[in-house]
């Protein structure tokens, strides 16, 4: 463990903002103390990421120069938004929200909701594939378990990509996107999904971004409330950001440049859900005064281990290949990585198993070790090959730590052991922390031993044991610590979702294991076929299966096995070969062409003083004023028709009419609500008004340029007293 990148279990607050600071290498300390203005931090694997915009948020508040109520630090998981607070928590700096995109978004959407849209807000689903089931049952489409995860993974990239029912099939081959069904079938299945979930009046994840970026575009005074809110913005893995939550960003900014991005192109693995690296890769040519801080020293990794990652990217290719960050390791030197062929897969599952139980019994944490692999149904090889090697394991991606049952009753018990101790029979002997938490859960289930085996009862013990060993580690820490003092702790922790350490080898897939690190790191399955993977098919598919190994290189600290098996199953043909991607790199293979990119050391670029983005800016809000009697309007209802609400109308009865009509069938061509494609007030506005060319239809508010270039030739053919396919035919 380095300085960098690890402190103690309960490190103490910094006493003042200057503490905050220390320890920061040159690279961290100007992430830090950049407050103002676009920041982009282009971060390595291990380098710290986390720890610096940490101390840059807990800076800027300790030197009182960001309120910690203005301050949205914006992640893609619940976990990383949990370690976040847990962070600035520890680095006095409570108070600052840090959250997912999507639960930004809704507690927005749920605040705002009775205001912006009326009536109680839709029931918000947690799965799709049973509505997406339905709705393939009512356009009479069979689909299996397989085809259902599918087309539910088709209808998320559509919707975070912004795209309609009736635009899939030429935006996914824009992409390049290999639909699992006649692109023409995902687009009815689309609609019929959204005709499900009206009927049911429910909404997906997707929606409450859709729905608060249209809120948002909207409602002026909403977005205006929201701006007033937060003042500063913060984004971590900006590689990760889809066109949707970069459009929820730019609503969130206003005019403002109070950003600061966090990513690494290298690390983008998640394309297929609409990620792209773009946002990150043109940030300064968006924020041209952008100040953009590369930081490239590896605290995490040992130098054999960086010297492999840094191999894998340079054979690389593409965008993302040309500002890879060539990472410096900052530890002592270490083992060289070992690769291994085996036979088939089993035995390959067994070899490691050997290998880890020889770990475990030479004292190495089981904790800190991690077996990774290409897909989750490479899973059970390994974990019945740990259960006969009596290796306790966990499944990434399970129930969270808090959330778990027994990990609620232990709670419980323990707080009423807080409360109530001195009647307590099982307390009456035990003076220390330490022993008061062992004879508290002793009666939940947690004993000295673990149980023998694996299976739900192993999972329960080692939860418990978990707590044990928090309540030591925390009375190390504190000498002076109560029971009460230890529940207060474990409160925050459950606030935070920050979870201790639950002692078992992780089996975990390559994606799910992005963010974290262990000392050992077991990569298995690194064959042709599996890595990259038989359905990556393109250029750009092969480089994100590269980036993919490139991640799970780096989740190691110093331990590295990377192995491969010549067939499936024992006595099949041993047709495999090691992945390509290990070409030039393991003993005994040839190097392909490889390539120096560009941008690969580390340092600090300042923008130019004053300089804004290259897109033109937009012109500053003056004051509203009615058409009809010239008084200033402040209402939002009244600025969209731009007049008083008791100022006599001349609106167009027939046109507001046809225009509704209208409304109503992109409504449901779209499977969007109506409201999403103009409101009843901008349609009085539009009938009131006339508009005859695009000059004066954008002038009308809530038309913005995304609407005018959408619907604007329909919109002004009606106004014309055309029918749409005169207008269609003319054109």
């Amino acid at each position: 463990m380095t300085a960098a990148t690890h402190s103690t279990l309960f490190p103490q607050v910094p006493d003042s903002a200057d503490a905050v600071l220390e320890g920061l290498d040159p690279e961290q300390r100007e992430v830090a103390t950049a407050l103002h203005g676009p920041v982009c931090v282009l971060a390595g694997a291990g380098t710290g990421k986390t720890r610096a915009i940490t101390h840059r948020i807990a800076y800027g508040v300790r030197a009182g120069i960001l309120h910690p109520s203005s301050v949205l630090a914006v992640t893609f998981t619940n976990r990383a938004a949990g370690e976040m607070r847990g962070r600035l928590r520890q680095l006095g700096a409570g108070g600052v929200q840090a959250r997912t995109f999507h639960s930004a978004a809704l507690r927005q959407l749920q605040y705002f909701w009775p205001k912006a849209i009326g009536g109680a807000m839709p029931r918000l689903v947690d799965r799709k594939i049973q509505l997406v089931a339905d709705a393939a049952a009512a356009c009479r489409i069979r689909l299996d378990r397989g085809e259902l995860r599918d087309v539910t993974a088709e209808i998320e990239w559509s919707k975070v990509t912004q795209t309609v029912p009736a635009d899939y099939a030429p935006a996914a081959a824009k992409a390049g996107r290999e639909s699992p069904r006649d692109p023409a079938e995902i687009a009815q299945l689309y609609a019929a999904y959204e005709d499900v979930k009206r009927e049911r009046s429910v909404i997906d994840f997707e929606d409450v971004l859709l729905l608060t970026v249209a809120v948002l575009q909207d409602r002026h005074d909403i977005a205006d409330q929201i701006r007033a809110q937060y003042q500063h913005f913060v984004v971590d893995e900006y590689q990760d950001v889809s066109p949707l939550q970069q459009r929820l960003l730019e609503l969130w900014l206003g005019e403002r440049d109070s950003l600061c991005v966090v990513g690494d192109a290298s690390q983008t693995i998640y394309s297929f859900t609409g990620a792209t690296p773009d946002h990150l890769l043109d940030f300064r040519t968006r924020h041209p005064g952008a100040t953009v801080v590369k930081l490239v020293r590896d605290y995490r990794s040992t130098p054999q281990v960086v010297h492999l990652a840094n191999g894998l990217l340079a054979q690389a290719r593409g965008r993302a290949a040309d500002h890879r960050l060539e990472l410096v390791s900052q530890r002592a030197a270490g083992p060289e990585p070992v690769y291994a062929e085996y036979t088939d897969e089993p035995a390959e599952a067994e070899g490691a198993a050997r290998r880890i139980r020889e770990l475990v019994d030479s004292g190495v944490p089981p904790s800190e070790i991690a077996v990774l692999f290409r897909t989750n149904a490479q899973s059970e090889t390994y974990e019945q090959a740990l259960a006969d090697a009596a290796v306790p394991y966990q499944l990434r991606g399970a129930e969270r730590f808090f959330d778990r049952p027994e990990v609620r009753k232990a709670g419980i018990a323990l707080r009423g052991a807080a409360r109530f101790g001195g009647n307590d029979s099982l307390l009456d002997d035990v003076v220390d922390l330490p022993s008061q938490v062992r004879a508290v859960l002793s009666g939940e289930g947690w004993t000295t031993q673990p149980p023998a085996g694996s299976g739900a009862v192993r999972e329960r013990w080692e939860s418990l044991a978990a707590l044990v060993n928090l309540a030591q580690d925390f009375a190390a820490a504190r000498p002076a610590a109560t029971l009460a003092d230890l529940v207060a702790e474990l409160d925050e922790r459950a606030n935070a979702q920050h979870a201790p350490t639950v002692q078992g080898v992780t089996l975990a897939s390559l994606h799910s294991a992005k963010g974290l690190e262990w000392d050992v790191v077991f990569l298995v399955g690194v064959a042709e076929g599996m890595m990259p993977i038989t359905y990556a098919k393109t250029d750009e598919q092969i480089e994100e299966e590269r980036r993919l190994l490139y991640v799970g290189v780096t989740r190691a600290r110093e331990h590295l096995h990377v192995s491969w098996a010549l067939s499936r199953s024992p006595g099949g043909r041993p047709s495999r070969r090691p992945s390509r991607f290990l070409d030039g790199l393991r003993p005994g293979s040839t190097a392909t062409a490889g390539r120096t990119a560009a941008g690969g050391a580390g340092g600090i670029e300042r923008g130019i003083p004053g300089t804004r983005g290259s897109a033109p800016k937009r012109a500053q809000r003056v004051p509203a004023r009615c058409r009809v009697c010239g008084r200033t309007l402040t209402d939002p209802g009244e600025m969209k028709l731009m007049r008083c609400d008791d100022c006599p109308s001349d609106m167009n009865e027939g046109l507001y009419e046809r225009l509704r009509e209208w409304r109503a069938d992109q409504a449901r061509s779209s499977g969007q609500p109506a409201f999403c494609v103009f409101t009843d007030r901008t349609l009085m506005a539009i009938a009131e008004s006339a508009p005859d060319d695009e000059r004066e239809l954008a002038r009308i508010p809530g038309v913005g340029m995304r609407k005018l270039t959408r619907y604007g030739a329909d919109v002004l053919a009606i106004c014309a007293g055309q029918s749409l396919a005169e207008s269609t035919d003319h054109d």
